[in-house]
């Protein structure tokens, strides 16, 4: 099979399509034929050397896809050849073919096709786990997710209104925003002309923001406390503004106020799989039934995942980059 490869850390040049040895799946495992994947902020982080997947698993990157079962791995029910899915991945989704533990499998929701449904598995997983099954959003709750313009962002955007809370997002330019609001976002905050602690503020009589979804890491620490209401959560899912912050302890503490960090890929199999059932009992049900939807924001051949690369390094996208395969 062809997978893209990278025989070098380094710039989108560094993703090579090359032939590679056909994976076998296991025990509990399914092998998936590809027919599109989604690039995530983590694949550029592993060509550029700083997120190497973890020991014995897929070298290429890609943490979903959608395709159809090809073969099923001893013990493996409930699936059969031929079923269109789609994967949350630790890896290998930039591929032809890739194994799957089968708990990791979601069927394709109706009414999306088997394309798009690459777009759906690690932005649902990654919200509804840290935004519901952490931070616990409650109705009436006011949500605030940096970046809402995003893969993650037009998601959690959409999950959060389903479930009754106000939401409010950061993004950095108008027609980012304006889109938000047709996902339904009630306070839009242009981070390069304004400051989203003044902005929440001014909204909630200096009440603040009851849940904090938070991409950037060490550069919105502080901020981030400081914009969270009593009894606020912030949770932290990645770190493209640093690893290393300052934290005013009184001020978390004055707030009893709760930060939690988490990642999907390195999770044991059976918390990622407990993640995925309760996406499809939860979050499938909404797409099915027209209230959240997958946001792509263009589809390129898998040959081509370099320029994907670049077009989320430039941030010029809004929801999800794919990859196809004929």
């Amino acid at each position: 099979m062809y997978a893209i490869t990278i025989p070098e850390p380094g710039g989108p040049e560094a993703l090579l399509w090359a032939e590679v040895p056909d994976p076998v799946p296991g025990e509990g495992e399914v092998l998936v034929e590809v027919v599109s994947s989604a690039v995530n902020r983590a694949d550029l982080l592993q060509r550029q050397g700083f997120y190497n997947p973890p020991a014995g698993s897929s070298p290429y990157p890609g943490l979903e896809c959608a395709g159809r079962i090809a073969a099923l791995g001893p013990g493996v029910g409930g699936w059969s050849v031929g079923d269109e899915v789609c994967a949350l991945l630790v890896g290998g989704g930039y591929a032809e073919k890739v194994v799957v533990p089968a708990g990791q499998l979601l069927p394709v929701p109706r009414g999306v096709d088997l394309v798009t449904a690459a777009a759906l598995p690690e932005v649902t997983c990654t919200v509804w786990s840290n935004v519901f099954m952490v931070a616990n959003l409650r109705p009436g709750e006011l949500f605030l997710v940096h970046g809402g313009s995003s893969g993650i962002g037009t998601m959690a955007i959409q999950l959060a209104k389903a479930v009754g809370a106000k939401v409010a997002v950061t993004a950095g330019t108008k027609e980012k925003l304006d889109f938000c609001a047709e996902l339904g976002a009630d306070i839009l905050i242009n981070y390069r002309e304004q400051d989203f602690v003044e902005e929440i503020r001014e909204n909630t009589a200096g009440g603040g923001a009851d849940v904090v979804l938070d991409n950037m890491g060490a550069k919105y620490l502080g901020r981030n406390v400081d914009v969270l209401a009593t009894n606020g959560r912030l949770a932290i899912i990645g770190m493209q503004g640093g690893v290393k912050g300052e934290l005013n302890i009184a001020t978390l503490l004055g707030k009893r106020g709760a930060i939690t960090a988490t990642t999907l890929r390195a999770r044991p199999l059976a918390e990622k799989a407990a993640i995925v059932a309760a996406v499809r009992e939860h979050v499938w049900p909404l797409i099915e039934g027209g209230h959240v939807r997958p946001v792509v924001d263009r589809t390129l051949p898998m040959a081509d995942a370099a320029q994907a690369h670049r077009v989320l390094e430039e941030s010029g996208h809004i929801g999800k980059v794919l990859l196809t395969l004929p």
